[in-house]
This record gives C-alpha cells, sequence and structure tokens, in this order.
C-alpha cells in the first residue's frame, strides 16, 4: 500500500465513522429548540484552567452554534488575537441578546495554570453552585476543569468542553458512559492514533521524540498511552523529554520546552508536537527553527494553524463549526430537560491534511504528487503567528 493509500484509506475510515455516529445522533428525542425558562433566562457559568488558544475558539464557535439553534440572536461575535476567553465572556455577557439564556457576568473562572488558585476557585465555585445556586449550567474547558467539576460534590449540568483525553484524565468512566448525571464531556478516541499512523506513513521514522510534562494531565494532553500503542505496533521507538506545561510562568514553560527541542534534535528523527502552555506563539517560531535547522520532520497535535507557522503536518479538524455546532446541540438539549448522561459523547471530527512545502523543503523532504494530492491544507511560506 503506498503513502497515499494510507493516507485516503484512514480518512475515509474516519469520514465513515464520523456519519454513522451522526446518524446515531439524530435518533435521541430531546429537542434543540430555544426553551425559557419562566421568567429568568438560563444562566451559563465558565470554568478553565488558564488561557488556552483552543479553549477560545471551541467557546467562540459553541456561541456561533447556540445562534444557528435560534436561542442567542445572530451578530458577529469578535475575533481576537489575544484569545483570551476571560474577554470574550465579558463580551458576551454585555453584547449577547437573547431571550433565552446569559453568559452570567461575574460567572467566568480560570485558574491561570496556577495550583493554589485552581483549588480556590474550585471550592468557590462549587459552594456557589450549592448555596446561591444561581448558575443553571456550566462550560468546564479543559482537563483541569473537567476534572475539578467531575465529582458529586454538586448536582449543576456540567458540560466539558476540549480535553484531551477524558477517559483517561477520570473525568469519564467511559467513552459512552460519563458515570454521573450531571456530567459530559466530548470524546474524539481515534484522534491522536489518526495522527501518529499517518505522520509514520509519510516519514516512516525509527525515532519519535515527544516532549511533555511528566504528570497524569500532561500524559494525558500528549495521548502518551496512544503513542507507546502505536509506536509498539509500527516498531518505533519514543524518546521523552519532560517540559513544565501547567504553572502561572508561561515563560519558564516555553524554556522548557525550546530546551526539550535542544535535545531531541540529536536523538530522534522525528518529533511529534504535543499541545501544551509551552508551544505557544512566542515559542513555535524558535521551536520551528531548531527542527528545520537539524532537518527534523515535526507533527503538530493541535492543528493546521502550526503548520501554518512552519511545523511539517498535522492531521485535525478543518475548522471548530462542527463540533461548535455538536456542543452547542448538547447544551440545547440539556437545557431543554435532558441529564447529560443520557446525551451521545462521541464526536469524530472529519480530518483534514495539512503540509508546510516550505518546512519540507528545508529539511530536504520530498513530497510525492500522490502525498499532494491528500492534502487539504498547503502551505508554501512559513507565516509568523500575531
Amino acid at each position: 500500500m503506498g503513502i497515499s493509500r494510507h493516507i485516503v484509506f484512514a480518512l475515509l475510515m474516519a469520514l465513515f465513522m464520523n456519519s454513522a455516529h451522526a446518524d446515531n445522533r439524530l435518533l435521541h428525542e430531546f429537542s434543540t429548540s430555544p426553551r425559557s425558562n419562566g421568567e429568568q433566562k438560563w444562566r451559563i457559568g465558565y470554568f478553565e484552567g488558564g488561557a488556552y488558544r483552543a479553549y477560545y475558539d471551541t467557546l467562540r464557535s459553541v456561541v456561533e452554534g447556540l445562534m444557528e439553534l435560534g436561542w442567542i440572536d445572530m451578530m458577529e461575535v469578535p475575533d481576537s488575537n489575544s484569545k483570551s476567553t476571560q474577554a470574550l465572556w465579558a463580551w458576551l455577557s454585555t453584547n449577547a441578546t437573547s431571550e433565552y439564556i446569559e453568559f452570567a457576568s461575574g460567572a467566568h473562572y480560570s485558574a491561570n495554570w496556577d495550583q493554589e488558585t485552581r483549588e480556590r476557585l474550585r471550592e468557590e465555585l462549587i459552594n456557589r453552585l450549592n448555596e446561591q445556586k444561581d448558575l443553571d449550567l456550566i462550560f468546564a474547558m479543559g482537563t483541569w476543569a473537567g476534572k475539578d467539576l467531575a465529582n458529586d460534590e454538586h448536582s449543576t449540568p456540567t458540560i466539558v468542553m476540549s480535553a484531551s483525553d477524558p477517559v483517561h484524565s477520570e473525568i469519564i468512566d467511559s467513552i459512552r458512559d460519563s458515570g454521573r448525571d450531571h456530567i459530559y464531556a466530548r470524546v474524539d478516541p481515534l484522534r491522536y492514533e489518526r495522527q501518529l499512523r499517518v505522520f509514520h506513513d509519510v516519514i516512516g521514522f525509527k525515532k519519535l521524540g515527544v516532549a511533555y510534562e511528566d504528570t497524569q494531565d500532561g500524559r494525558s494532553y500528549a495521548a502518551m498511552d496512544l503513542v507507546q500503542k502505536v509506536a509498539k505496533e509500527r516498531g518505533f521507538e519514543v524518546v521523552r523529554c519532560f517540559t513544565q506545561s501547567d504553572i502561572a510562568d508561561q515563560q519558564q514553560a516555553g524554556r522548557s520546552v525550546v530546551e526539550c527541542f535542544d535535545k531531541l534534535v540529536t536523538e530522534v528523527d522525528a518529533i511529534y508536537i504535543t499541545s501544551q502552555g509551552g508551544v505557544n506563539a512566542q515559542t513555535i517560531p524558535t521551536l520551528v527553527s531548531i527542527a528545520n535547522e537539524h532537518r527534523i520532520p515535526t507533527f503538530s497535535q493541535a492543528g493546521f494553524t502550526e503548520v501554518e507557522y512552519g511545523f511539517l503536518l498535522s492531521l485535525s479538524r478543518s475548522s471548530y463549526k462542527p463540533v461548535g455546532l455538536f456542543l452547542a446541540a448538547t447544551v440545547a438539549k440539556v437545557l431543554n430537560g435532558a441529564s447529560p448522561r443520557q446525551l451521545d459523547q462521541l464526536f469524530e471530527e472529519s480530518p483534514t491534511i495539512a503540509i508546510n512545502l516550505k518546512t519540507a523543503e528545508l529539511i530536504g523532504l520530498y513530497l510525492y504528487a500522490d502525498v499532494l494530492a491528500a492534502a487539504d491544507k498547503i502551505y508554501r511560506e512559513i507565516a509568523t503567528p500575531n
């Protein structure tokens, strides 16, 4: 089987599974139509571990999905280079017009990747849910927030979004069952396996470098169990380097990733760049430069935006719109009376292959025409992050 056939086969299988699951979701009887909450609006709160660009994009896409479903009046949601969910929440609480829901002012909680702040806010939010009872639903963004609210200390419906692996993070019991009536977490269990198989099909590396924080959450973000699974199946070695990620000092997090890249490029023949705090707009140009100078192929776990900035490859969502609409429908069903535990958590996104041709040129990698034909996004230059 040729390289492009591997890719096309993987994509077709993913599309088939995605369509099948979409058909199953249509069988649910819960409505997504707007429903009033008597004389009051449904009040939504938000909790995150800290600032992360995917959290902003996910939140914005969910809001736009709620607009499509009629829960919020149609309007242009402002984009922001800062990718600040706090700024977006402040805008929503003031400007989003709706007869049905409101993004509660003063209900945006961010721990800023500080453990002490995390513990304090967790207690504060759970006390609010139990005592004030002024929030009807919570958006828990990311693994930290999901783990902090997936417990029996409250009963407020909680939709966990943008968690890398909610099963292995122990946010939910399984793909099919969250384990708690008030908890829901979207899952795409084959996403990272698809990435690793395509990367290996294209490059055929023998030693794969992975930099990640050596904690339960860090291993979950990096999908290390799946990295090991594919490595065993394909017969390549995994070379690890440990970073700092979920810390308040994001400059130090960035330095730790740069140090790992300096080390890995002398030991491996490919690098899988995992999602973490130290991989950001400030560090990506340096990371790209280190890898390209040593002619090391790179694969972005996060997606095509990082390929635009110079990493070689990615297999990811083409946009946040499909997952945003799916999560918006989930929110709508809960507000219509569904228990979060009753709803389908499985949503596999249609994958998009992205390639940076300038990076391929710099590392001396020749990409055959059939590989390029399989790509959905091709970048001919290395862009600078905003």
